[in-house]
């Protein structure tokens, strides 16, 4: 029985990353036509995409691939800044969360809103002092999720920047079309005290939100959740937990994103 390792794109999700995969026109047999004039015969996409994965999960190098199962690593590279730039993986994500919505369903009713700080050590766009690193070079990523902690929105920013001052543009590029909030259906959205303050509450509810945060000050036994009601906001959090086992994400090498 063959080993599975956790960068290996199995045939299930193949079939859904290969749509999206800017195309070139082929031969019969599968085989890539080279363009006029000769050079060399582009890699293969499904190759490609699990080096990409391979580098996510590992956090090596893009030079320390290994070129003897993936090929040039200089050549992955640029396919993937090329695949990022035609919005390859964020058409991933949205169609991911369509296809989950499909199955289990979205659970809007209750939302969670969190920033977590990585290092960035050679990082030269959106990237600050981290204040709790030495102000070391840091990034911040603001992350909304449902009810289940499936990621929603996500934007990346200097580690310096307040959580509240992401609080707007998170609630903002939502990846997927959210359904309008009805009297019978509210979204309740869950923050820490870092979302604190008037013009916070107001952006909230401006977005048709029932805000769920915790004022500064207050007794902590007062708004402490009865024993047998259900954690909310802490769904957040395991999300960024499990964004953090993918290394490339926990210390961020790359100088621009």
């Amino acid at each position: 029985m063959a080993t599975i390792r956790s960068w290996t794109v199995s045939d299930t999700l193949w079939e859904r990353v290969e749509p999206l995969i800017p195309t070139r026109k082929r031969k019969k047999g599968g085989t890539y036509r080279r363009r006029p004039g000769g050079g060399r015969k582009p890699m293969e996409p499904r190759k490609v995409f699990e080096a990409i994965i391979f580098v996510l999960r590992t956090g090596c190098q893009w030079k320390a691939l290994p070129t003897a199962h993936f090929g040039s690593a200089s050549a992955i590279h640029k396919y993937f800044l090329a695949w990022k730039r035609q919005k390859v993986f964020v058409t991933l994500w949205r169609k991911g969360l369509a296809e989950y919505d499909e199955l289990e369903g979205i659970a809007w009713a209750w939302q969670s809103i969190d920033g977590a700080m990585v290092k960035a050590p050679l990082a030269l766009a959106t990237v600050g002092p981290n204040p709790t690193d030495r102000g070391k070079k840091g990034t911040k990523r603001s992350l909304l999720v449902d009810a289940n902690g499936i990621p929603l929105s996500l934007v990346v920013s200097g580690a310096q920047r307040h959580d509240v001052a992401l609080l707007e543009p998170t609630l903002d590029r939502i990846v997927v079309e959210r359904p309008t909030p009805g009297p019978g259906a509210p979204h309740h959205l869950c923050g820490d005290k870092g979302y604190t303050g008037q013009p916070a509450d107001e952006a909230v509810r401006a977005r048709g939100y029932v805000p769920h945060i915790p004022q500064r000050g207050a007794d902590v036994r007062a708004t402490r959740p009865p024993p047998h009601a259900r954690p909310r906001r802490w769904v957040v959090e395991r999300t960024h937990s499990w964004l953090n086992r993918y290394r490339k994400l926990l210390v961020r090498f790359e100088k621009t994103t």
